[in-house]
């Protein structure tokens, strides 16, 4: 089965500030590099529709998410954290984000597609139950994973991040839920300096050290993730897709490249296609060189592809 995508212009009318790194033009670069490559006639790209207010809750505490509908301005900005604020247009696009990852879920799960990847923002996995953070308003993998678990009745389903930054809203959301498995790697000590503490069996936090390459990040994925996921068994596998540990990235200290994002999706898709019927749902986190997230991206696409 082929692979979808799912954004909507509207995710680029969020902003945070011109000198902003989670800024609209990430999916510009994004949209480039897919016409660049010819992805763009292999791949099926869909709007995302917004989610419905309700299902919100499935990660987040109703006085949290009324906090943010009530201060959504219609004008100006507000901050809901230090790094994270919301102009005229943050909302929607806040909603067609998550939207996007439950309609993922949907797609796959109908086998419409094998997998989908969701190219919107603002991201998501930094948003705890009860408030924003790290430029994310509401967990967009989260969601979509409690919503695979109840609509589908899936017993087991994994949540993969290896974006450079710990998932901790996913891991404050799900620690206590179970069926899930919670797998994230991450430079440490880093931003937002969690994930080295004890936790329970079912989250599989693998710190890595400023400065390490692919040698390292590999390791960490063979040692750490795949047996783990190999003895759970997932029927749905969820992918926190940040691409700012990229040797290019400024935003933090790591040395990954394309190519690794490549190797750890093509692992991913093999444990899916014995597991999991082929169903993998990705949604877009960090990657903030402009260049490097667009090849990046399409380098993870590759991966999904299985070519």
């Amino acid at each position: 089965m082929p692979v979808c995508i799912i954004s909507h212009y509207q995710c680029s009318e969020h902003e945070m500030g011109d000198f902003h790194p989670e800024s609209p033009a990430r999916l510009d670069a994004i949209q480039d590099q897919l016409i660049s490559s010819g992805l763009d006639f292999a791949i099926r790209q869909f709007d995302a529709t917004p989610i419905d207010k309700d299902l919100l809750a499935l990660a987040h505490e109703q006085d949290y998410i009324d906090y943010v509908f009530a201060r959504a301005p219609k004008k100006g900005r507000f901050e809901l954290d230090a790094d994270t604020s919301m102009n005229a247009q943050s909302l929607s696009a806040a909603l067609l984000s998550a939207g996007a990852a439950v309609d993922a879920v949907d797609k796959v799960m109908c086998k419409q597609f094998s997998a989908a990847f969701c190219a919107t923002r603002p991201p998501g996995h930094h948003a705890e139950r009860d408030k924003a953070m790290g430029f994310c308003i509401f967990n967009n993998v989260a969601i979509a994973a409690l919503y695979a678990q109840k609509h589908y009745q899936l017993e087991r389903v994994a949540i993969v991040d290896f974006d450079v930054h710990h998932g901790n809203g996913t891991e404050n959301i799900l620690s206590d839920k179970s069926g899930f498995l919670f797998c994230s790697t991450f430079q440490h000590p880093f931003y937002p300096f969690s994930g080295a503490q004890p936790h329970p069996a079912h989250i599989i936090n693998t710190p890595l050290a400023a400065g390490s390459g692919s040698k390292e990040f590999k390791q960490a994925i063979k040692q750490d993730w795949l047996p783990a996921l190999r003895q759970f068994k997932p029927q749905l596998i969820l992918i926190s897709a940040g691409f700012d540990a990229h040797a290019e990235d400024d935003m933090a200290q790591m040395q990954l490249h394309a190519t690794d994002y490549r190797w750890v999706t093509e692992q991913i898709k093999k444990l899916a296609d014995e597991f999991a019927e082929g169903r993998i749902v990705s949604v877009l986190e960090g990657g903030y060189s402009l260049d490097a997230l667009g090849r990046s991206v399409v380098a993870h696409l590759h991966g999904l592809l299985g070519n």
